[in-house]
């Protein structure tokens, strides 16, 4: 049957990496800090949240911060994930707005969307870059313009990521365009213009070492002296220093 499924993806031009997958699953509780003091809930590993939809009123939530950002990582902004309050039903959320810690990089705060999963939603999805350029591999440069896209598609439709084969980039110049990226164009509708770089080569700079020319360094006169000069002084201020010694007796 999974032989099956693939064999009919490839057959109608889908990417297997392209494809929704299974929907993660995240637990929270209803939270009663707010303000300033839900420093204190990130003190005992709970991360705060909100839940936010059409025609619902937004509820403040608490997480095991642990658990929040393995699941953020692993879906990002663009997948679904099943939300489960405790004590009540279970909601798809897209994660939205994260907020980090400047200095530590940790999840501060998440917003929490909730879709109807039969209206269309707007969302970036990341872009994933794969293979090997034979382009790079003689030296020059993979230049990386757009790391994500705008797209429009049913909740359950969005896909987590898209993949870009770059080893179809074979010369400098060579590009990938939005408009060449492997989607479902009848699922999915990108926002993105078009003609927006995606990657493309470019040769390498050749680092342009400048010489800056030394001018002479002018030495004064006094300092232009021939050694058999300076041992002429130093003799004579020697004998100088003798006739001293002797006056002074």
């Amino acid at each position: 049957m999974v032989g099956y499924l693939i064999l009919f993806i490839r057959r109608n031009g889908l990417k297997e990496q392209n494809m929704v997958h299974k929907r993660a699953a995240l637990q929270a509780t209803i939270r009663t800090v707010v303000g300033k003091k839900v420093k204190q809930l990130r003190n005992q590993g709970y991360l705060p949240s909100s839940v936010y939809g059409k025609g619902m009123t937004s509820i403040s939530v608490q997480m095991l911060q642990k658990d929040a950002e393995k699941v953020f990582e692993e879906a990002g902004e663009s997948a679904l994930v099943d939300l489960t309050i405790e004590g009540g039903e279970t909601w798809p959320i897209l994660f939205k707005n994260p907020q980090y810690d400047p200095r530590e990089g940790n999840l501060l705060h998440v917003d929490l969307h909730k879709v109807n999963l039969k209206e269309k939603i707007t969302a970036m999805v990341p872009i994933e870059l794969v293979g090997v350029s034979d382009a790079v591999k003689a030296g020059n440069v993979l230049m990386e313009i757009t790391s994500e896209v705008e797209v429009e598609a049913l909740p359950t439709e969005l896909p987590e990521k898209i993949i870009v084969d770059i080893s179809k980039l074979v010369a400098v110049d060579d590009a990938i365009l939005v408009s060449d990226l492997a989607i479902d164009r009848k699922q999915v509708e990108v926002k993105t213009d078009a003609d927006q770089v995606i990657v493309k080569i470019a040769a390498p700079k050749e680092e342009i070492i400048e010489e800056v020319p030394v001018a002479p360094v002018e030495v004064e006169a006094t300092k232009q002296k021939a050694p058999e000069a300076e041992e002429a002084e130093a003799a004579a201020g020697k004998s100088e220093k003798k006739e001293d010694k002797k006056s002074e007796k």
